[in-house]
């Protein structure tokens, strides 16, 4: 594990540990690392520590346990219909989330073709063939993990630092629109079916495909999330009289 950069210091634990979770095989109910051994893997402070771990708690990573530990949070359980309420409260979060996607990552995608390198388009593969394992294990968890990983990675192969940053505060500050996505019914396996397009279109150089896939997969992202929506709304008419 690198030793993390003392740089935006809270953002890089929070995406470290959600990796170390995805990476290491943690399942929901798991003691996780104490936050003595979490200091010496990630060479940051015990406050840092302390930080990351109350948000990741509070966004419902892991649970802290007084006097026994941080543990594992099983989000996977949370119920079907849980989930659905909350995607008609957030709707329009959602939806802006997406729309500022739609502007950044299309051109990520285009100028990521444009520039990568060999070294890049291997750890894009690495991160696409991770997602892949989860999402057909359909461990969303973990999937979702992979999926921030992706598109970081993606942004990397930019050579921009901007949009790289930009990536990053989008997929660890805003994780809605990965959870909301990928938690759509049948929305992993075609996230598989439209990453492997962008990659394809990256490893050929293909800027303006490459556009044009990721654009593609924001759109229909975003529209099976509204389908779902509309699905569930009518439910309740459907059932009256």
């Amino acid at each position: 594990m690198p030793r993390i950069k003392k740089i935006r210091l809270c953002d890089s634990v929070i995406e470290a540990v959600k990796e170390m979770i995805a990476e290491e095989g943690f399942k929901p109910g798991d003691k996780f690392y104490s936050e003595n051994e979490l200091t010496k893997q990630l060479g940051v402070s015990r406050s840092s520590i302390r930080e990351a771990v109350k948000i990741l708690e509070t966004t419902g990573f892991v649970s802290v346990r007084q006097g026994k530990g941080i543990f594992i949070t099983d989000r996977q359980g949370l119920r079907f219909e849980e989930f659905t309420g909350w995607l008609k409260n957030n709707e329009q979060a959602i939806r802006d989330n997406f729309e500022v996607r739609m502007i950044l990552e299309s051109k990520v995608a285009r100028y990521a073709a444009a520039k990568a390198d060999t070294d890049d388009i291997r750890r894009l593969q690495e991160a696409h063939t991770a997602f892949i394992k989860y999402a057909r294990e359909n461990d969303t968890e973990r999937a979702i993990v992979c999926d921030g990983r992706f598109h970081r990675r993606l942004a990397a192969a930019t050579k921009n630092e901007t949009l790289h940053v930009l990536m990053k505060a989008i997929t660890t500050k805003l994780p809605t629109g990965w959870i909301s996505s990928l938690y759509t019914p049948g929305r992993m396996e075609k996230t598989i079916n439209e990453h492997s397009d962008i990659v394809a279109a990256v490893k050929k150089g293909d800027a303006a495909g490459a556009e044009n896939a990721m654009m593609r997969h924001l759109l229909n992202a975003v529209h099976d999330i509204s389908c779902h929506i509309e699905a569930e709304q009518v439910k309740p008419e459907e059932g009256a009289g």
